[in-house]
């Protein structure tokens, strides 16, 4: 069988820089270290960093126990007012958000200061999208589906529109929602805030899959850019799979494909992805 690993696949720029400051932080042993939210969706990680003495909090309350506990900011980035409490409470903080978002929360909050409304194309439910919105003064909608964005309109006509993209998001569906959002005649000033190693991902993945007899997804359950990996890969081969880690091989057969594509989503550590590929190898 031939077996062909996506070179994009596996952490992507931000994830690798803030797992790195957690790693960091929790070797120095200065005091209690915690993340707002997992750092990464990838359980894996976490459970490893918590064998380290990290901690998960769900909200930056939490962090106030322990006057002397660092809190971590993950990648995914927060709204305004958790920096806000952060920096008023006094408590210790590593900014971890990655770039990207970064650049995207100062569009935001740009635009919305100007009385642009923001649209924000994403998943609602997703940590970055509601850290995104946290930026946008209360101006700020999330479009994911087609449904939505035929649904949407403006009290005021006349008011501006900004649309930016979580970084994450299907580029192609971005662009497909940008254009029903475009056919309503509003003055709209749409970024594609998709980060070019996602772009890239998805790209090397469906054309990887489309030379594949079968192909292999790995990344976390909790995490959304591998199941949209999942969503691409699949419509460009009927026989993809989606696993975790190589124990999910088990209940996989892949004997009888004469080609195996395998890519990664931006939380799936490295050292996962070896053990499958080594596994793969082997059949």
């Amino acid at each position: 069988m031939k077996i062909e690993l996506a070179e994009s696949a596996g952490f992507c720029f931000g994830v690798k820089r803030a797992v790195d400051s957690v790693y960091s932080l929790a070797e120095k042993k200065q005091g209690p270290v915690c993340t707002l939210g997992s750092i990464i969706h990838n359980e894996h990680v976490v459970n490893d960093l918590e064998g380290k003495g990290v901690f998960v909090v769900d909200s930056p309350e939490e962090a106030l126990a322990d006057g002397n506990t660092t809190v971590v900011i993950r990648s995914h980035g927060v709204a305004k007012s958790v920096v806000d409490f952060l920096e008023k409470k006094g408590i210790c903080f590593e900014d971890a958000t990655c770039p990207f978002v970064k650049k995207i929360h100062e569009t935001v909050s740009s635009y919305s200061e100007r009385g642009y409304a923001v649209v924000i194309i994403g998943t609602e439910s997703h940590p970055e999208v509601q850290g995104t919105l946290g930026w946008t003064a209360g101006n700020g909608t999330v479009i994911e589906t087609a449904e939505e964005a035929e649904a949407f309109f403006l009290e005021n006509p006349d008011q501006k529109v900004c649309v930016v993209a979580q970084t994450t998001f299907n580029y192609k569906k971005f662009k497909d929602l940008v254009e029903i959002i475009s056919k309503k005649g509003y003055d709209i000033l749409a970024v594609n805030t998709i980060c070019n190693a996602t772009i890239t991902r998805q790209s090397e993945a469906a054309k990887l899959a489309a030379r594949s007899d079968a192909m292999l997804v790995i990344g976390g359950m909790q995490s959304s850019n591998s199941h949209k990996l999942y969503e691409i890969c699949k419509n460009q081969c009927e026989n993809t799979f989606f696993i975790q880690t190589v124990d999910d091989l088990s209940s996989i057969s892949l004997s009888s494909f004469t080609s195996l594509g395998i890519t990664a989503g931006a939380s799936t550590p490295n050292n996962i992805i070896q053990e499958v590929l080594e596994a793969c190898q082997k059949i």
